[in-house]
């Protein structure tokens, strides 16, 4: 990899995790609270924000969704595509779990739990828009939080910006196909006009902005000044994504309040795909003797979500105040919890991993 390539991976993957990132679960949770009191006590602020839409998009979310993720894009490195041979074995574990199991095995997960084990106990007009969201949650990758795990799990930097940038490749030409394919198998109707348009918006247009201001600034200062920046937007990325959360429960607020067993039903397949998707890309990787400080980001990139696509497109789907919208902000709430333990998990078990690994 060039010295380009190295010293920004050290610089993305390597940096200490920052102070809103360390407390996301706090802060997720407050806005969470928040956004419900929102939904309660001032019903017509959140439907006056709700109504600002343009060919459906909400004009607000929009903009917060693209605060949201162009700064994390802008950490991608497309030029590390070239290292993807060097360790061909942990991508291909990468690309298999994310792409050909995760999709399908959360669509698996959320038929049994919302169709059939909890479905009494749910509201039946909204069992296929829980179902939506899920998938939306499964198909999306991480593509953005995987370098705060990869930092607290050791992992190889340059490893970490290779196996992103491939899987924002594939996620460009796939994520809309894979989606259509399981809504279809869930006989929920593709609405593809709006579907292809929330890849545009949420997937092609934010990552040509953000390469295009990544070379500029590389160009302007450097890799230190190109550091610089994306240490001073950075903040704001993680605050757009709280502001969403507290519109998105100022129109779930009442929902919330009347039946919380909901969130707790909607929890219990988004964890249990966490866990599996987790455990599997660690052990296969094991199995094929990889590096642990390699492992551990392919772990945890099939095992975290690209939440901020996943809710903005539910939106776009469903509308703020759906099914859908609510099961992908459910999985940020579980999210960063579990992951801090994973994380935890890889961690103190290297010396078991590293006995089949290194032999």
């Amino acid at each position: 990899m060039s010295s380009q390539c190295e010293v920004v991976g050290k610089q993305a993957a390597g940096a200490p995790i920052s102070f809103f990132e360390r407390y996301l679960t706090v802060w997720v949770a407050l806005c969470i609270i928040a956004g419900t009191l929102l939904g309660l006590y001032w019903p017509n602020a959140a439907q006056a924000v709700g109504a600002m839409e343009i060919a459906h998009v909400n004009i607000p979310v929009g903009v917060l969704i693209w605060i949201m993720i162009i700064p994390m894009l802008m950490k991608i490195d497309f030029g590390a595509l070239r290292e993807v041979y060097d360790q061909r074995a942990s991508m291909g574990v990468t690309l298999a779990v994310n792409w050909a199991i995760k999709p399908f095995s959360m669509a698996l997960f959320g038929w049994f739990f919302i169709k059939v084990v909890f479905a009494p106990w749910l509201p039946a007009d909204e069992l296929d828009s829980y179902m939506a969201g899920l998938i939306l949650l499964g198909a999306a990758p991480c593509t953005a939080m995987v370098f705060v795990w990869s930092n607290l799990c050791r992992g190889n930097a340059n490893f970490t910006l290779t196996q992103v940038a491939l899987n924002d490749l594939v996620m460009v030409f796939a994520f809309a196909p894979i989606v259509a394919l399981l809504l279809g198998v869930s006989s929920i109707p593709v609405p593809w006009d709006t579907l292809t348009l929330s890849v545009v918006m949420y997937i092609v247009i934010p990552l040509a902005i953000a390469q295009a201001l990544r070379g500029w600034l590389i160009k302007r200062g450097g890799q230190q000044g190109f550091a610089q920046a994306l240490a001073q937007i950075g903040p704001y990325s993680i605050v757009a994504l709280l502001a969403t959360l507290v519109l998105l429960f100022s129109f779930q607020g009442q929902a919330i309040i009347e039946q919380p067993l909901i969130i707790a039903i909607l929890a219990v397949p988004i964890l249990l795909q966490t866990l599996f998707i987790a455990g599997l890309g660690y052990v296969w990787n094991r199995k094929l003797k990889v590096r642990h400080d390699v492992a551990g980001p392919s772990t945890m990139i099939g095992a975290s979500n690209f939440f901020e696509l996943a809710v903005a497109v539910a939106i776009v789907l469903y509308g703020f105040d759906s099914g859908a919208a609510l099961a992908t902000v459910v999985g940020v709430l579980i999210e960063v919890p579990v992951m801090l333990w994973l994380v935890r998990t890889i961690n103190r078990s290297r010396d078991w991993y590293n006995r089949v690994a290194m032999a």
